[in-house]
């Protein structure tokens, strides 16, 4: 127990040396540091740093209409794709929750194709992920000869729900931390909610407009001809087209089937063009890439429009074939407009619109003043212990305030290297370690006094009450720890802020009062043999 071999020591100093140099950046600029070294500090929370935080909530009523949209897309297919003769007509129709098609061509008898209907759109229908016995995600029914329908269980849309609250938190993440470098906090609220904390973000409003829109992208061919554009002004628009318009062009007749839509989009990013202004670069997948194409090789000469949530974003016209699958959007952007839209491409579309339910502004200034006031709090708390550590043992209370100071510095480097966010409740973590950290250091101070009572010589009686004390400290650690860990699994935010600084305060208190106090100890007493411990 009180063997420190030259192995040991090293290890021992690697450590605090790795605190040390991970802590540092929280107290000098690195950014003239070397490659090798850290360059950025502890990440601070929206509390400390003042951000946004918004409160969304997506309308299950939408989601469902949105999936039931896509399902009518897939039975459209299914019914029409085979020989002319042998079609089954349709007209699908949703109504809020439930989706409708009416049969429409009758054999010569008069009577309805139902049982083949029946058979294609129910191969369309998947299970449920997730259900036990094979649940499947849509009940399908006929309705009298003619007509089906379509309605979604409720099973089925809890995981309809569920799924669609996954994809908003990751376009969320993706839309408003391309880079996956912001310290954003993406958290679940119930079955339709998400809260967004964006520390550092000065502008709600441009959070609120990243998020609003659907990210819906389109390349649709356009028809420009002067008639059909009037007509459509004036209520009668060509039949499979419609009409929009965008920043930098007029109305065009948009045709409503695209060519080429977003799930095509293998990525997305700002750019520059050739006059060195912002632009929007993307790349199409292998698939998109060949339609696109075939689109511009078949439609030499006509308007090609790039559609985002139906405002034309840009209508080249088609010179030549395309190929490679690399497209830009030129415009009148700011380079930040070009990285939002950017970002809303790469994303993705949203499953359901986001409601803004709450909006908060927490402003630097009190984020400065929650970590001078936590800084004092903890300079005070520990000046407190060393105080008293020092008056009820003596030099080796000294000792104890020497690795409860290393212990600091292991728990900065430890948040800083794991690249954890420090939030007010995490410095409350940090401060409640300080004082928890010597509480080692007395069950083996007392046990110290007590063997040199007992008659015990100043060795001896310092490796006794390490190893007798060994198993209390670590049953009660290793319970607090468990607290800790149930804190981060079922917490969130604050919460989960607090159990992280508290479990490895834990771990960095547990290693300096074993070993660094210990050592501090054992080179004492070799060096000077004293007869007798001040303690």
């Amino acid at each position: 127990m009180l063997q420190f071999p030259p192995w040991k020591v090293a290890l021992v100093l690697l450590t605090l040396a790795w605190g040390v140099v991970m802590a540092l950046p929280n107290v000098a600029n690195m950014d003239n540091a070397p490659g090798f070294m850290p360059k950025k500090g502890v990440n601070l929370g929206l509390d400390l740093q003042g951000g946004v935080y918004l409160m969304m909530e997506i309308n299950p009523d939408e989601v469902i209409a949105n999936r039931l949209e896509v399902f009518a897309g897939d039975v459209r297919s299914a019914l029409s794709n085979v020989a002319p003769s042998e079609r089954i007509g349709h007209l699908p129709e949703i109504s809020g929750r439930q989706l409708e098609i009416k049969l429409t061509r009758p054999d010569a008898e008069g009577n309805f194709p139902m049982d083949e209907a029946l058979s294609r759109i129910r191969k369309l229908n998947s299970n449920v992920e997730g259900a036990i016995g094979g649940a499947k995600t849509y009940e399908i029914e006929a309705l009298g000869t003619d007509r089906i329908l379509v309605t979604v269980p409720a099973a089925s849309e809890e995981a309809l729900m569920k799924d669609a609250l996954g994809k908003t938190m990751t376009i969320v993440r993706r839309r408003v931390d391309p880079d996956g470098v912001s310290e954003i906090a993406i958290t679940p609220q119930g079955n339709d909610r998400i809260i967004l904390e964006a520390p550092g973000e000065p502008d709600p409003q441009r959070l609120k407009d990243l998020l609003s829109r659907d990210g819906k992208m389109t390349f649709n061919l356009v028809d420009n001809s002067p008639s059909a554009i009037t007509s459509a002004q004036a209520g009668v628009p060509r039949a499979g087209y419609r009409l929009l318009e965008g920043p930098t062009t007029g109305p065009l007749l948009v045709r409503n089937i695209p060519e080429v839509t977003g799930a095509d989009i293998a990525n997305a990013a700002q750019g520059f063009d050739e006059g060195n202004r912002p632009q929007i670069n993307f790349r199409l997948n292998s698939n998109g890439a060949r339609k696109f194409y075939d689109t511009t090789r078949n439609n030499s000469g006509k308007l090609f429009a790039i559609v985002l949530d139906d405002v034309i974003m840009s209508a080249p016209r088609i010179n030549e074939p395309i190929p490679g699958g690399n497209v830009r959007i030129t415009g009148d952007f700011t380079q930040e407009e070009a990285q939002d839209l950017a970002a809303i491409i790469e994303a993705g579309e949203m499953p359901a619109k986001v409601q803004f339910l709450d909006q908060r502004t927490v402003s630097a200034t009190l984020g400065h003043d929650s970590i001078r006031a936590g800084t004092r709090a903890s300079m005070i708390g520990l000046a407190l212990v060393a105080i008293f550590m020092i008056i009820a043992y003596g030099l080796m209370g000294g000792f104890a305030v020497g690795s409860l100071a290393a212990n600091i510095v292991l728990i900065l480097g430890a948040l800083s290297g794991l690249g954890a966010t420090l939030t007010l409740p995490g410095i409350a973590g940090i401060i409640l370690t300080i004082g928890m950290a010597v509480d080692a250091n007395v069950l083996v101070f007392e046990r110290i006094r007590e063997e040199q009572r007992n008659g015990r010589s100043p060795l001896t009686a310092v490796q006794a009450g390490y190893e007798r004390a060994f198993s209390t400290i670590l049953d009660a650690n290793v319970t607090t720890l468990i607290a800790a860990i149930i804190l981060y699994l079922l917490g969130s935010g604050p919460v989960k802020g607090f159990a992280v600084t508290l479990a490895i305060g834990i771990v960095t208190s547990v290693f300096t009062a074993f070993v660094v106090t210990r050592w501090f100890t054992v080179m004492w007493l070799k060096t000077f043999r004293p007869k007798k411990l001040a303690v």
